[in-house]
């Protein structure tokens, strides 16, 4: 993380404190990634039901999965920090990256329901470029905390899902509503993360190659694998290809764009 991503000069002690109220505001988060999951880890033998797609889901206790989210909650710890400075004395924040994460929230915030949904939904799709981790760091499946995804404007999938799960949950959506989803796309045979949030009983996909939120239901030519939230990383138990509409839904096949393309709003 560059300097301009950094605070520096505050003491332990208000480190300490800001720290607090800013993990406090998250609660302790579990882990999500879109790419090579080739050691997922030790699998709980408790499902947990009524995830994404109606399917149970298994709790990891170890693996390199979970290892990979514990490296960004290091990440964050230092950036919710620099978030709660900045919100205190915003002339004087030295990130611009946090100013416009603030912003984002402040904009979700104003609104209520699936439109604060759709507001941080299109802003993080619209303020971060689509480009791949090979390209923006030379290596493959890298994760990205927020300030840092926005310091440098670009990412994949999976920066995107990281930064709408933060700001939905500083814009006041309850982590039990707030999931990070990790599905197998069958057709281009990848991995690709997206954010789920539950309104009114339903999980919508807030996903950084649309603008439309689609509901889990609707979901087509993906398996979901894995599910992250606020206290777990969790693999699914049951993993059913999501492509026959006769029997989920009466409701058109979607049709995805390219993953990390974004498609702009109706």
């Amino acid at each position: 993380m560059g300097r301009q991503m950094r605070i520096l000069g505050f003491s332990g002690a208000l480190r300490a404190v800001v720290l607090a109220w800013g993990m406090v505001s998250l609660a302790p988060a579990a882990g999500f990634a879109a790419g090579a999951l080739v050691s997922p880890g030790t699998v709980n033998s408790m499902a947990r039901p009524a995830e994404p797609f109606g399917l149970p889901a298994a709790v990891l206790t170890s693996g390199s999965l979970r290892e990979k989210w514990l490296a960004v909650q290091r990440r964050l710890e230092d950036e919710m920090v620099q978030l709660a400075l900045c919100e205190g004395d915003r002339d004087g924040c030295a990130s611009p990256a946090a100013l416009q994460f603030l912003a984002i929230v402040e904009a979700g915030k104003a609104r209520d329901g699936r439109a604060r949904l759709g507001e941080i939904n299109r802003a993080l799709n619209l303020a971060i470029r689509p480009v791949s981790d090979l390209a923006q760091y030379g290596a493959m499946d890298v994760w990205s905390s927020p300030l840092a995804t926005l310091f440098r404007g670009a990412g994949d999938c999976e920066d995107y899902a990281i930064a709408k799960f933060v700001a939905l949950r500083r814009a006041g959506v309850s982590p039990d509503d707030l999931r990070i989803v990790i599905m197998r796309d069958t057709l281009r045979g990848e991995d690709h993360a997206v954010t789920a949030a539950r309104l009114d009983g339903h999980w919508l996909m807030l996903d950084n190659s649309r603008m439309a939120m689609i509901e889990d239901a609707h979901v087509r030519h993906y398996r979901p694998t894995f599910v992250l939230d606020h206290s777990d990383v969790m693999q699914y138990v049951d993993t059913p290809l999501l492509a026959n509409a006769a029997q989920r839904d009466p409701s058109p096949a979607i049709a995805f764009m390219e993953p990390g393309l974004v498609m702009p709003a109706d």
